[in-house]
């Protein structure tokens, strides 16, 4: 009887750690970011410098209308960590036309969204990809929900330089 007993408590403790790891995983108040950061991606992979300003500026104000007291206590933690530098880059990025410049803070842009993608969900898998010669060859990365390569830091120029290095559920 009390081996039934122990085998029901184990079942029933990794029914609760699986459920409470599956409600961690869900979109949640962070989705639109994301959403908007991969608009920025495809104009970039387009080199469509106005319509990344565009998206940025959107993405921007996404930022900005995040809710705290919405996010998990991990996304929180990320969050305040990566926030100063999240804004900066979508600022860069809406406030002009110079792709370069704009791909300059797309690499920053992308390591924080990385950090939180990380602790959060986009809602389906998201591939974290990297391109071995953008930043003057010092290689830089990017999140796609697609999994070929589009790369956004050289656009038509080297379209599937890269691969993918992980794939985020």
């Amino acid at each position: 009887m009390k081996s039934i007993q122990r085998q029901l408590m184990a079942i029933l403790l990794l029914l609760s750690v699986t459920v409470g790891m599956a409600q961690d995983k869900k979109p949640g108040e962070l989705k639109s970011v994301f959403d908007n950061y991969f608009q920025v991606k495809d104009a970039l992979v387009k080199s469509n410098s106005k319509t990344a300003a565009t998206e940025s500026a959107e993405l921007l104000a996404t930022i900005k209308a995040v809710k705290m007291e919405s996010l998990t206590e991990a996304e929180h933690t990320a969050w305040m960590k990566v926030l100063p530098e999240l804004k900066e880059d979508a600022e860069h990025i809406s406030e002009t036309n110079d792709v370069g410049h704009q791909r300059d803070h797309f690499i920053t842009l992308s390591k924080n969204v990385y950090a939180l993608i990380k602790v959060s969900s986009a809602g389906s898998p998201v591939y974290y990809q990297h391109c071995p010669m953008a930043n003057k060859g010092k290689g830089a990365d990017w999140l796609s929900l697609e999994s070929g390569i589009k790369n956004p830091y050289y656009g038509s120029q080297m379209l599937t330089c890269g691969k993918t290095v992980e794939t985020i559920k």
